[in-house]
């Protein structure tokens, strides 16, 4: 886990005590190394309301959600400890791995997709009438598919297609089928093996929402 102070306030007033300026360097090494090598996606909404997803820092001043890819930081974070226990100076941490960055853009893809498939089905249930909506949502929704939505063709056709899956994941029609099998589930029911094998097979391959 990264440690960050409060403010850099606070770090100032802990270097100017004078029994812990000989601590103050390597807490500032530890700082640094603990936070430079994760590998992060940043993810954050505008004024209207269009989700953004980026490997890059936001504009100043936009509050973004930044989400580290698991295991970055915590190894860091270690080397950074045996740092300050030793004592020793703490080598410049080194520049993202090919490894490391192919990972951080294959969770962006993935994070991209999933803003993709949701706007695409909303965007879909509301422009064929089925919930209120108004011309800003409709706007909204085009803008995050815009944004996040594969240019190829046919990676797009697959992110069409699994708008279409969350659908009808998300339809009254699913809803009975997951409430059918959980009381054909019960250990009273008496239902057969073989139609309970069928239940469960129409939800898993229907009803499954392709992101969540």
């Amino acid at each position: 886990m990264s440690i960050r102070p409060r403010s850099f306030q606070g770090v100032r007033r802990f270097v100017a005590s004078p029994r812990l300026r000989l601590a103050a360097p390597v807490l500032l090494l530890t700082l640094a190394a603990a936070t430079s090598a994760a590998a992060q996606v940043y993810r954050w909404v505008d004024d209207e309301g269009v989700t953004h997803l980026s490997s890059e820092k936001p504009p100043r001043g936009v509050q973004a959600e930044r989400l580290d890819i698991p295991g970055a930081t915590r190894r860091t974070a270690a080397a950074a400890t045996r740092t300050a226990s030793t004592g020793s100076v703490a080598a410049p941490a080194p520049a993202v791995s090919p490894a490391r960055q192919a990972e951080r853009e294959d969770l962006l893809g993935r994070l991209r997709t999933r803003e993709c498939v949701i706007a695409l089905e909303a965007l879909e249930r509301k422009t064929a009438g089925a919930e209120t909506t108004s011309a800003a949502e409709i706007k909204r929704l085009k803008q995050t598919a815009d944004l996040n939505c594969s240019d190829d063709p046919t990676r797009r056709r697959q992110q069409e297609e699994m708008a279409l899956q969350l659908r009808m994941a998300n339809s009254p029609a699913c809803d009975e089928a997951r409430d059918r099998l959980w009381t054909m589930l019960e250990p009273d029911s008496g239902t057969p093996r073989e139609q309970l094998r069928r239940q469960q097979a129409y939800v898993d391959g229907n009803c499954t929402p392709p992101v969540r």
